[in-house]
């Protein structure tokens, strides 16, 4: 199997459950999706129902396509639908790829859930898919998502200016991090130890 094939699988820890989303997710995605923080610096923002369906339904097709392999994230200590991380930007030839379109709901913030689901993504890349580099892209004026990559053990490699256009009409400059095979086992002895004091979503 490509990794399109192969990345949308179930995966788990003692923290966390991810799986691949599916229809079944709509309500509880749509429970926590209907908070306005989340989307402050997203590409996208749900602010009302029509909101909602529209980027449900973009889940679900960029995910059926296998361009993205989208995850709902369920918090194991209370069983809920915590929020969603994906796989995106394939470069199978290059051994490359991207956790992104990463956000939790307001009640798993600094929990811990975004530390757990990272990792299991990252031993999911580098194990299973035998990835030599994964990366990271957040907003240059998303702190608490930055201070979260480097407590995670990401490597900052630099700012592409204007990389994008963002909701409202700014022009977004998009800071890069990544995490290399190479640096995948420190990382993972890092990761396994547990979140630092402070964790965030991006």
């Amino acid at each position: 199997m490509n990794w399109a094939e192969n990345a949308a699988t179930r995966l788990e820890n003692d923290h966390v459950l991810l799986t691949p989303l599916g229809e079944a997710d709509r309500e509880g995605i749509r429970a926590v999706a209907m908070d306005p923080d989340i989307w402050r610096y997203f590409t996208v923002v749900v602010g009302d129902e029509a909101d909602f369906e529209t980027f449900f339904a973009s889940n679900l097709s960029e995910h059926a396509a296998g361009r993205r392999a989208v995850y709902v994230i369920r918090d194991k200590q209370t069983g809920r639908v915590a929020g969603s991380m994906s796989l995106l930007s394939f470069a199978e030839k290059d051994r490359r790829l991207e956790i992104g379109a990463s956000w939790l709901g307001h009640d798993f913030r600094g929990q811990g859930i975004n530390h757990w689901a990272k990792l299991l993504l990252l031993q999911h890349s580098f194990e299973v898919l035998e990835a030599e580099r994964v990366e990271f892209k957040t907003d240059e004026l998303n702190v608490q998502a930055r201070r979260g990559l480097r407590n995670i053990g990401a490597t900052e490699e630099g700012t592409l200016r204007s990389f994008n256009y963002m909701p409202g009409g700014r022009r977004r400059d998009a800071v890069f991090y990544s995490i290399l095979r190479a640096e995948w086992p420190r990382v993972l002895d890092a990761l396994s130890r547990g979140p630092k004091k402070v964790a965030a979503s991006a």
